[in-house]
């Protein structure tokens, strides 16, 4: 359990805490899931240190996976790292019917917990959001954290709603993309039983400050000793440190930005030379080209990544 970081919520069976990846689903070259480099994806960010895994979150393209698909993604990384470490899932879907039914799925392949994103591209308001993660709480024995990421779903949760959501049974924790810093720190002043996941790499020391237990960084894909430190120096009052270590952080963010969306992060592995190779994006998302992928190598190069 942490020294100087927050500690898990009391609600949370797991105890999720420290750096949680959002690992990434690899494609071969004809497009298709490929099990085995996404496992060891897996086991190369467990092997740098991280306490837990995420796979199919945001940079797991879950959106652009079949549930066969998603299935597979989940029961590789269970089979390659699910005794080292937590394995939590994404589950989420715009229906509440394929939300409960992913997370039936991702439980019976051996998922310690499941992530259940807001429902996307139709307005929700609190009376519906409620009932969504009753039910999905309600389908499995394994505990829920609730992604709130209203800038890629178009809901933002108000806090009074997200308390009602905590009260259900089986409600671990919230991970949170909303970079809405006074919105987070009164919520997790409102409801100090979750589990709470800051989820954007710009706030990584900053959400340990306001109270965050777990870090889901998408650099931590890519240079999981990077965010390991940053946490664990948090962790051991060093914050002068850890906070070097953020800024840091901010110089990677900004160098895997620089192409098309989430590109960077999967060309940054390939240039590591002690990663696995998680081939390109799903259509209608693009790798980067060429000239893109040289200035990333210059500038991961210089910040001392690869």
């Amino acid at each position: 359990m942490p020294d100087h970081a927050p500690a898990p919520g009391g609600d949370d069976p797991l105890g999720l805490h420290g750096v949680v990846p959002p690992t990434v689903t690899a494609f071969d070259e004809a497009g298709d899931v490929d099990s085995e480099a996404t496992a060891a994806h897996a086991s190369f960010v467990v092997d740098r240190g991280v306490h837990g895994v995420f796979p199919l979150g945001t940079n797991g393209e879950f959106a652009l996976c079949t549930p066969d698909e998603r299935e597979r993604v989940v029961r590789a990384v269970v089979d390659a790292v699910g005794d080292a470490v937590p394995v939590i899932a994404g589950v989420g879907a715009p229906s509440t019917r394929e939300t409960v039914a992913n997370a039936e799925r991702a439980v019976a392949a051996g998922a310690d917990g499941v992530v259940a994103v807001t429902p996307y591209y139709y307005p929700l308001d609190a009376e519906a959001a409620v009932a969504h993660y009753r039910r999905v709480a309600g389908a499995v024995d394994v505990p829920l954290y609730v992604y709130h990421i209203p800038s890629k779903t178009g809901v933002h949760l108000d806090r009074e709603t997200v308390a009602e959501i905590a009260a259900i049974d089986g409600v671990a924790g919230l991970k949170d993309s909303s970079k809405d810093v006074p919105w987070l720190g009164q919520l997790i002043d409102d409801v100090p039983e979750l589990t709470y996941m800051a989820g954007s790499d710009s706030l990584l020391a900053p959400g340990l400050s306001l109270g965050c237990a777990g870090l889901v960084s998408a650099v931590a894909n890519v240079a999981p000793e990077l965010v390991v430190d940053c946490y664990e120096s948090f962790d051991a009052g060093a914050t002068d440190r850890a906070r070097e270590r953020q800024s840091t952080v901010y110089d990677v963010r900004a160098a895997l930005k620089r192409g098309p969306y989430m590109a960077g992060v999967k060309a940054a592995l390939s240039l590591r030379g002690d990663a696995p190779d998680a081939g390109g994006l799903r259509a209608p998302l693009r790798s980067m080209s060429d000239d893109e992928r040289t200035a990333l190598e210059r500038d991961l190069a210089a910040l001392g990544v690869l």
